[in-house]
């Protein structure tokens, strides 16, 4: 990227930075990364290289393993967060550092293992980060990515929308014929033919059922609006009344799916997509 667009882009995840620590780093994705963790077989003691680490769903529990790890991230925030969030646990196998995950700043072959969970699927260049995931893995290694699945099988992003369009009926949702960055290796196939064409070998993709639980509207609202800054260009036109009314139909939606535990468990679909570096 250029650096226009490199400044751009830090700024709008340092915006979101604290809330998406506060919101969405200690929810399920936690579950989610020690899954993906297990399949790609990190163990104590690796290298490894979170890229687009945000806050630390990923780098905490490859922390906790006993890894040696390096997490990055465009956005110094999230780096802070990070490295507060590594102090409280006395991690001390943990560090960050502020990096365009476009342009890895590191030396080739120096990581076992290189990981990203919801990270490199959102990069403008998906694979220019791919590639230098692969670039700082030594040989024999093993590059990840954990992704969204199919669209229409994310449940919470389809009643988040439904929730939009109560408000405002015109509200054009997400197109599935040009998905958004988030889902741009979604489809069927996509993920392994990009990482195929990377260079990667023994590439395996697996579905994985990833679930979410809210108890409220405003519980989901904030984990959404945080998640990502695209998810805010979705409200970007809403004004102050009809946000209040998107979480009020939010309410409506969690009440409908709730369990005893007065919690609605949402699904997700999501690709762990394992390949390992030859040379």
């Amino acid at each position: 990227m250029v650096m226009r667009e490199i400044s751009t882009v830090r700024h709008a995840w340092d915006d979101i930075a604290v809330n998406f620590d506060r919101y969405v780093t200690p929810t399920a994705n936690w579950d989610l990364a020690k899954t993906a963790l297990r399949l790609a077989g990190l163990k104590p003691g690796m290298e490894f290289l979170d890229v687009a680490s945000g806050s630390g769903a990923l780098s905490l529990p490859a922390a906790r393993l006993g890894a040696k790890v390096l997490a990055v991230d465009i956005s110094p925030v999230m780096i802070e967060r990070l490295k507060a969030r590594a102090a409280e646990e006395g991690l001390s196998n943990l560090k960050g550092c502020a990096m365009d995950g476009h342009q890895l700043e590191l030396p080739d072959n120096a990581f076992d293992m290189a990981g990203s969970q919801f990270g490199v699927m959102l990069f403008p260049d998906f694979m220019r980060g791919l590639q230098e995931m692969i670039r700082i893995t030594r040989p024999g290694g093993k590059v990840f990515l954990v992704t969204f699945g199919p669209v229409e099988k994310v449940e919470f992003l389809g009643l988040f929308v439904q929730a939009i369009k109560a408000v405002v009926p015109d509200f054009n949702g997400i197109s599935s014929d040009a998905p958004p960055l988030p889902f741009q290796v979604s489809g069927e196939g996509v993920l392994q033919q990009k990482m195929e064409a990377a260079g990667l070998h023994k590439v395996q993709v697996m579905p994985v059922v990833h679930k979410l639980s809210f108890n409220t509207g405003t519980e989901m609202w904030n984990w959404v609006t945080s998640s990502n800054p695209i998810a805010l260009q979705m409200i970007s036109g809403l004004n102050d009344d009809q946000k209040n009314q998107v979480v009020q139909s939010l309410d409506a939606h969690i009440r409908n799916r709730s369990n005893e535990e007065g919690s609605a468990v949402l699904q997700v679909a999501v690709n762990v997509g394992i390949g390992e570096k030859i040379k």
